[in-house]
C-alpha cells in the first residue's frame, strides 16, 4: 500500500510540474519509477537475474 501512494505522489507531482513548467519530460518520471520498482522486486527474487527474468517472459 505505501508503493501505491508513494506512486501516486510521484505522478500527482509530475503532473503538476509537468503544467506548471509546461515540459512534457515531467511526465517520464512515473513511467521511470514503476521500471525501477519492477527491476528491484525482479532483484530481491533469490534466483540469479537472468534466469528470473526469462522465468516471467516464459509463462503463458
Amino acid at each position: 500500500m505505501l508503493y501505491f501512494i508513494l506512486f501516486l505522489l510521484i505522478t500527482g507531482a509530475s503532473i503538476v510540474f509537468a503544467v506548471k513548467k509546461k515540459r512534457a519530460v515531467f511526465l517520464v518520471l512515473p513511467f521511470l519509477s514503476m521500471f525501477v520498482y519492477f527491476i528491484v522486486q525482479i532483484a530481491l527474487v533469490p534466483m540469479p537475474f537472468f534466469e528470473t527474468v526469462k522465468f516471467i517472459f516464459s509463462l503463458r
